[in-house]
Order: structure tokens, then sequence, then C-alpha cells
């Protein structure tokens, strides 16, 4: 019992030792900010409300006033650099770089921002000698983020995977997926520049990296194809199912072709419809029901679109079922049937596109780097419609 009497008379005690601490701290607080000149808080409160080009003037007039305020530079010229006045922002950490006294973990501060600079202004030049010098430092990994995304912008391949290497062994996670991108990427352009062999080469280090890397896989098919081996070139076609089902719909095309060519078309249809039924795709059902209206009839191609319109109801699969109908129906109704066509087409168009899941971008071609955000294999190998009804 008189423990618990002391602990209740020890509470005022906490209470009163908690109060007088506050009240330090309180008058530190009031003492610092004293210091500071009323037009910082002045531009605070412009950026807090959202006014960047108010705040950029109070912050002006503060640098007139007490020139050697080293963190009004830095809001300074990072304000400059969001609002794309870089050449502003430049000068700004040009300045500080230029003062003799600078500490040195300020200096170092100010060369990365003025790193961030030239890269924002496209100047990739200065960029890249800017980040090399901070290799070593604090600012190692997003020097080495920097220099990446400056060698992925100049198609410096080689470099790039140079880069990545460094990345992962500072700590900043794996770079397996863009490494394998960046060798596809050369094995790509080697195939342009019609060298199978070299191409070759650099997809083996792409699986190696990545083995679940899919335009590897496709790629090889392709180089078996410019060498005239069609039946290898279907064999590395067909290996994307086992990587990624939805991914086929890339290849359907390429695969329907190359069981022409290997005088077994209808072979060729009938794998691509056990892919249709395992994993519905829009651009899967293009190649199947073109093929289905070539190799079997007008009946069977109806049909097929009729039941994946049911297991898929799109704008995108009435669409095509429409085609259908019209390949069959009486004359006295094709003019009506022509116009829900035309209608159903206009509104179809918008949904033919692939969205990165990581900025949004919307493309109406397949991209395994994303034009918005440069972000690698964020595009979905399904059309926007189909990734809505399936969600």
């Amino acid at each position: 019992m008189e423990f618990e009497i002391w602990w209740l008379l020890g509470i005022p005690l906490f209470f009163s030792l908690g109060w007088i601490a506050a009240r330090i701290d309180i008058r530190q607080l009031i003492s610092e900010s004293s210091s500071l000149p009323k037009g910082y808080f002045k531009g605070l409160n412009f950026l807090l409300n959202e006014q960047p080009d108010k705040a950029i003037d109070a912050f002006i007039e503060i640098l007139k006033l007490n020139p050697e305020t080293v963190e009004l530079h830095f809001a300074l010229g990072n304000l400059f650099r969001r609002r794309g006045e870089t050449e502003r922002a430049i000068r700004v950490h040009q300045n500080l770089l230029s003062r003799p006294d600078l500490p040195v973990e300020q200096q170092t501060q100010a060369m990365f921002e003025l790193g961030q600079d030239y890269l924002k202004a496209g100047l990739l030049d200065r960029a890249e000698e800017t980040f090399n010098q901070l290799v070593a430092g604090q600012y190692a990994i997003p020097a080495r983020k920097a220099l990446l995304e400056i060698y992925q912008r100049e198609k410096e391949w080689l470099r790039a995977i140079d880069a990545a290497h460094a990345l992962q062994e500072s700590g900043a996670g794996g770079r397996q997926k863009e490494i394998a991108q960046f060798y596809c990427e050369i094995a790509q352009d080697e195939l342009v520049h019609t060298h199978p062999e070299a191409a070759m080469a650099m997809l083996e280090k792409a699986t190696a990296t990545d083995r679940h890397n899919v335009r590897a896989a496709i790629l090889t098919g392709d180089i078996y194809l410019v060498k005239g081996d069609i039946e290898q070139a279907v064999l590395a076609w067909r290996r994307v199912e086992q990587q990624s089902v939805p991914h086929v719909a890339l290849v359907a095309q390429r695969l329907m072709d190359g069981y022409r060519k290997l005088e077994r078309p209808h072979e060729g249809l009938n794998l691509l419809k056990s892919y249709l039924a395992e994993a519905p795709s829009i651009d899967l059902l293009e190649v199947v029901f073109k093929a289905t209206l070539e190799l079997e009839s007008v009946t069977e191609a109806n049909q097929l679109v009729s039941n994946e319109l049911r297991r898929t109801p799109t704008l995108l699969g009435l669409d095509k079922l429409l085609d259908a109908r019209m390949m069959t129906a009486p004359p006295e109704v094709l003019p009506e049937l022509s116009i829900v066509k035309n209608l159903v087409s206009g509104y179809a168009q918008k949904f033919t596109r692939y969205q990165c899941t990581h900025c949004g971008f919307k493309a109406r071609q397949f991209y395994w780097q994303c034009p918005g955000c440069s972000k690698w294999e964020t595009y979905p190998p399904r059309r926007t419609e189909e990734l809505n009804v399936m969600n």
C-alpha cells in the first residue's frame, strides 16, 4: 500500500519536471527563431500555401540583405529547378561553390544539387562529370543512380550495365531486371545491323542475369528467323508461355507466321487457341480470329468471337464480333450494322492502349521501357479495357 502512495505523490513531481523541460525547449526555439529574418517565415508561408513564385521573391529579398545564408541558397536553387528555371538554379549553386569558406559538407551538397540542375537542363556531359566526382562520398548512391539515368538517356548500354552493377555493390538493391534489359537493347541493335551471333551472345547474358526476361526469348526467336531456322524460332517464341502466359499475345503473330512457313498452320492455330483459352487477350484473339477465317470458316470465327465476348465482355471484343457478323449478315441489314460497327469502333479505339502501372502513361504500342517515366517492364501485355474488366 505504501508503494502505491509514493507513486501517487511522485506524479506532481514528474509533471513539474516535464513542464520545466518544455519551457526550456520553447525558450530555445524562440531564441533560434528570433535570429532568422522575418522574410524567411514569409517565404516559408508562401511555400506551404503552394505559392512558389512569391516564395522565391521573398527568399531573394533575404539573400540581398544577407548573402551569407547558405541554406536559403539551397532552398532557392531547388525552387528554381522545380519550376524549370534551370539556368537560375545553376547560377545559385555555382555561386555557392565559388565560396572559399564553404565547409566541405556543404560544398559536396552544392555539387550534388548542381549535378541535378545539369541533368534537369539536359546538359548530360556536365551532369556526368559532376556526378562522377561524388561516387565515393555521402552522395554515392544518388550520384550513381543519376549516372545510370544519364547512360540510359544516351543509350550507352554497356556503361549503364557497369553503373547498375556498381549500384548493386553499393547496397542500393538488385538491378537484375534493368541489366537484362540493357543486354536486350544491345542485342536489338546488333540484330538491326545484321550481327546475329553478337546479338545471341548478349541475349545469353540477359537470360543469365534474369531468367524470367520475356524479351530475351522473343529476340532469340527473331534471331533464328533472320538466320532462316524457322523451327528454332518457333521453339524460342513458345518459351514465352513458360515465362508469362499473358505475354504470348506479343508473339502470337510471329508464331502463326512461323507455322505457316513450316507448312503446319493448323498446328499453330490450335496452339494459339489453347493459349487464348488459358489467358484471354484482345491481341491474341485478333490473330486467332484471322487464322480461323483463313483455315476454317466464317461460322467458326463467328462462334470463336462470340464465346470470347461472353467470357470477357469488352468493347474491343464487341467490335470484333461485329466484324464477324457483317461477314454473314443479309444485305438489307448491312447498312444498320455498319452504323453500329462504326460507333462501337470509335469508342473501342479509346481503349486500344497499353498503360504504364508506374506513371499511368498510355501508348498505342507495347513498350519495354515506359516513355513517360523510363521505368522498365511496367507495361502489362494487355489493353487498358481488358485490365479494367479483369479487375
